[in-house]
């Protein structure tokens, strides 16, 4: 690929529209490209993991900054301690959410996890999620988008730029062929082991 930076991929975008006079808006095309991206995509070289500790009595923990989907959570221990999920209905029916003691039951609600039995002291709750990278941008080079997936990203952002250029026709073009991109992103990384612990929704 020519665009290893932001920088070489703006000049990219340029190209690929023939337009030199779009300098103001293609960092908006990327911008939205990119969050389309963060929509569309979970995959490997989206995870990391993250660390943090109850506080006694306070049965909330705020999710990473970066988050965008849970893969696994548990309690670092000896035993490490399973955390099971349940939906926000069957949790607060759940007699648990009264108790104090080690969290055996997760929910999330807004932008937090909430545990049941409420904590009874520090415990460090480790958690495994895909994560929304710093866009690039003028004062950041690269990303995961532009490192692994750059056809997807190229073809998001030239899908972004035809309603500006009421290019209307073109916009099914692009999208198609990021259509295309994503598929065989997501094919590609089904050879992934994924879990079968986590997130074991009860119903009963």
């Amino acid at each position: 690929m020519a665009f290893t930076n932001y920088t070489s991929f703006v000049t990219t975008v340029e190209n690929y529209l023939a337009r030199s006079d779009l300098t103001s808006v293609i960092p908006d095309f990327v911008e939205l490209a990119q969050e389309r991206l963060s929509r569309d995509l979970r995959v490997q070289e989206m995870l990391k993991v993250a660390t943090a500790n109850t506080v006694a009595g306070d049965k909330n923990i705020a999710f990473p900054s970066d988050f965008l989907e849970l893969r696994e959570i548990h309690i670092d221990g000896t035993p490490v301690y399973t955390l099971e999920f349940q939906t926000p209905d069957k949790f607060f029916r759940n007699g648990k959410t009264s108790e104090s003691g080690v969290p055996t039951n997760f929910t999330m609600l807004g932008a937090e996890f909430q545990f049941a039995p409420v904590p009874d002291g520090t415990q460090t709750v480790q958690i495994l999620y895909y994560a929304k990278p710093d866009f690039i941008s003028a004062s950041t080079a690269s990303n995961v988008y532009l490192a692994y997936f750059p056809d997807a990203l190229l073809y998001a952002t030239l899908a972004e730029a035809q309603p500006y250029l009421m290019n209307d026709e073109r916009i099914a073009v692009w999208s198609s062929m990021y259509d295309r991109a994503i598929a065989n992103i997501r094919e590609n990384d089904k050879g992934a082991t994924f879990s079968s612990a986590t997130l074991n929704v009860t119903t009963s």
